[in-house]
């Protein structure tokens, strides 16, 4: 079959997104903080060591209010969007961050996500049961997505037969450098299609987010706005981070067949695995756009306040000077210091969740598919095509082998 009966080639991946640890590592070895443009002309400071990103995040100079982001982008170059004005808590500073983040917690607290581990096992079980006659598998598409997106619609209280349609609003939202028009028409179907399930659940009240969230703004504690902007963030955050968990931990226990093997035969070690699989491949690459509302001092250098700042997690996790071997998947590591759901008041509410799916998911693979291997050759994987997140697009697997 010649190339044009095959379809036209996909473009080539620029080689940060493909591997961006090589100019991380650069970053690091480049001082405490570097300065990079975007595509626009955009300044922006990056921190990439360990030490002064953990020091970054729990540092109340350091804003991540969006409207007031996009003030300061708006002065230095026309026309460059960061990510829409909606409001939600990763968006947001105290007090109102606090306010939106109290209002949850009681749902993603450590005991609460326990007894969510049978949900997750069944759910887990039935697609690896749909999958196991299958010659191959896109593992993205048919288990690491469905997986937490039915997880959080049942959370939440959102219609999982949907799920297909909140994964391309999520991909076009977190992806908007990539066709701002496609951004703007997600950020409007979706917010659309959360005030009507809002309205419906204002008739239906059950045991679930939107019924809390629901009652809070009856209450007064909520804006309509805030409400639509918190369903959003729980939707597109509570998948997003473990779609690319799963995603990146399978592809390096297939890249590291010595780590594979290990992990079969020490099954009680899976959680502190996945603090591994989320330290060598932070699912958020880059933490949310912040800006300095001071000066502040990085290890000897100053960001002048109204600088906006990138803060790389990924950069962190494999920083030698915190994690000896950095650039090596080592299970057997026992190190859970890790900053892939952040640090200080921002860190991730779904971390709990996040790991326990994690855990239930890749024990259910090693169960039913012990001789997984991957169908066809790496140069072909697609990575997402963004600096803030890291995960592929898909993956085929060949679930016997």
């Amino acid at each position: 079959m010649t190339a044009a009966e095959d379809g036209p080639t996909p473009p080539r991946q620029a080689p940060f997104v493909v591997d961006p640890y090589p100019t991380l590592a650069r970053i690091r070895a480049n001082g405490p903080v570097s300065i990079l443009h975007s595509d626009e002309g955009l300044p922006m400071w990056v921190v990439a060591r360990y030490r002064d990103v953990r020091a970054a995040l729990a540092d109340p100079r350091f804003g991540q209010d969006a409207r007031r982001a996009q003030e300061l982008a708006d002065r230095r170059v026309a026309g460059v969007t960061l990510g829409g004005d909606m409001v939600h808590m990763l968006n947001s500073d105290p007090p109102d961050h606090t306010r939106l983040r109290r209002l949850i917690h009681g749902f993603f607290t450590a005991r609460r996500v326990a007894a969510m581990r049978p949900l997750v096992q069944r759910i887990t079980t039935a697609l690896l049961d749909e999958l196991a006659d299958r010659d191959t598998v896109d593992l993205v598409a048919d288990f690491a997505f469905p997986l937490p997106m039915l997880v959080i619609c049942e959370l939440i209280g959102f219609p999982p037969e949907e799920r297909a349609a909140y994964r391309s609003w999520s991909t076009a939202i977190l992806t908007h450098g990539d066709d701002p028009a496609a951004f703007g028409r997600a950020l409007r179907e979706l917010s659309e299609h959360i005030a009507v399930v809002l309205r419906r659940r204002r008739t239906d009240p059950r045991d679930d987010l939107l019924t809390l969230l629901l009652t809070a703004r009856d209450q007064g504690q909520l804006t309509d706005d805030e409400i639509v902007g918190m369903v959003f963030l729980l939707l597109i955050g509570g998948h997003e981070t473990t779609v690319n968990l799963l995603g990146t931990a399978t592809l390096a226990l297939l890249r590291h067949p010595d780590q594979h093997a290990w992990l079969r035969r020490n099954r009680a070690a899976l959680p502190a695995a996945v603090d591994e699989f989320l330290r060598y491949e932070s699912p958020v690459s880059m933490a949310t756009l912040r800006f300095t509302t001071a000066p502040v001092d990085v290890d000897g250098v100053e960001i002048p306040a109204g600088e906006l700042v990138l803060v790389s997690l990924g950069g962190a996790n494999r920083d030698p000077d915190r994690f000896p071997d950095a650039d090596r998947l080592l299970l057997d590591r026992g190190d859970a210091g890790h900053l892939a759901f952040g640090h200080g008041t921002h860190r991730c509410l779904g971390a709990f969740l996040g790991k326990l799916e994690g855990e239930v998911a890749l024990a259910g693979l090693l169960d039913h598919f012990p001789a997984l291997a991957l169908a066809g050759t790496e140069t072909d994987l697609r990575w997402r095509n963004t600096i803030m997140l890291r995960g592929l697009e898909s993956l085929p697997v060949a679930p016997r082998g």
